[in-house]
């Protein structure tokens, strides 16, 4: 069986989050950041450019299963691993949607299923952060969810930090090439407020793209609240987001920060999974993407994210 791309399980205890994670791909990264591009300004410059899968050049190639094996292992043992990149320069971003691929049947293997995807680098800082101009996505699966207020072990990760995201539920599939954001609109059910929980796989947080793609998009965990509203006349754009710690205000954002458009990026999800042959099923859950820089977690913090319309959601740690 031929499985779309991966999402996560949980690690152990942090190690050093936003500031590793800066000082370490400000000294790694050998490419340049890419021209960004304003979806909502263009949507077609970024739904026309699908990821090419070369899942069959990669089916027996042993050192993909190595590295799925290796995060495969370190999601179990709760010990990181050294980056892929690491003497291999060559390792490119397909042959890491590809280890991704892997990573997910094993998940699938153990008795996990596909709930729904989640994109990252969509906004403009952290697509700076990794010079590059194009998201990433993973699958998420059923053993990531956690319900709107849980309490969540730190032990459960590495280097975990969190972001707040809209996360759209849809009504009717999508399937690219040539998903429109009108389309995504129409198809969509409802919105609701969501925080995702990425952690690494990866030693300190020292990733290049393709580390983090293999590493199911450094996915945790995800949080998603149960209330749900139409997505209003006019989209999410615009919609703001509070995120708070511990009663304290530490970041804001809007849909704007998600590729223009939150329903740009679903879009380009679509036309993405498209190319490899995979749609987005009604029931599926999608975050589409941080509205802000990732916020380190810490035992006893309590997270809040409020949205315009939509309402909160909320998760502890202990």
């Amino acid at each position: 069986m031929r499985v779309p791309l991966s999402g996560t399980v949980p690690l152990r205890r942090p190690t050093a989050g936003r500031t590793l994670l800066e000082a370490n791909l400000s000294a790694r990264l050998g490419m340049p950041a890419g021209t960004m591009v304003d979806a909502a300004a263009d949507p077609a410059a970024l739904q026309e450019r699908p990821m090419t899968d070369h899942a069959s050049g990669n089916a027996t190639d042993p050192d993909t299963r190595g590295r799925a094996r290796a995060l495969y292992d370190a999601l179990r043992t709760h010990e990181p691993i050294e980056p892929l990149t690491t003497g291999a320069p060559d390792f490119s971003l397909e042959q890491a949607y590809e280890v991704q691929r892997r990573l997910v049947e094993m998940l699938l293997a153990d008795g996990d299923q596909i709930v729904g995807y989640k994109l990252g680098l969509t906004s403009r800082p952290m697509q700076e952060l990794l010079g590059v101009d194009t998201p990433d996505f993973s699958a998420v699966v059923d053993s990531q969810q956690l319900p709107d207020g849980a309490v969540v072990a730190l032990d459960r990760f590495i280097s975990p930090m969190i972001e707040a995201e809209f996360v759209f539920h849809l009504a009717s599939p999508l399937q690219g090439p040539g998903v429109t954001i009108d389309e995504v609109v129409n198809a969509t059910e409802s919105i609701s407020a969501g925080l995702e929980i990425v952690d690494s796989r990866i030693r300190d947080w020292a990733i290049r793209l393709p580390d983090t793609v293999a590493d199911l998009a450094s996915c945790g965990a995800v949080v998603v609240s149960a209330r749900r509203e139409p997505l209003p006349v006019g989209g999410a754009r615009l919609l703001g987001m509070a995120l708070s710690r511990n009663g304290e205000l530490v970041d804001t954002g809007c849909g704007a920060a998600t590729l223009g458009d939150p329903a740009a990026a679903v879009a380009w999800l679509a036309n993405t999974l498209g190319s490899r042959g995979v749609r987005l099923e009604p029931g599926q859950l999608i975050l589409t993407g941080a509205l802000h820089k990732a916020v380190p977690l810490a035992r006893g913090d309590h997270f809040v994210a409020e949205f315009d319309r939509i309402g909160s959601v909320d998760v502890h740690v202990e």
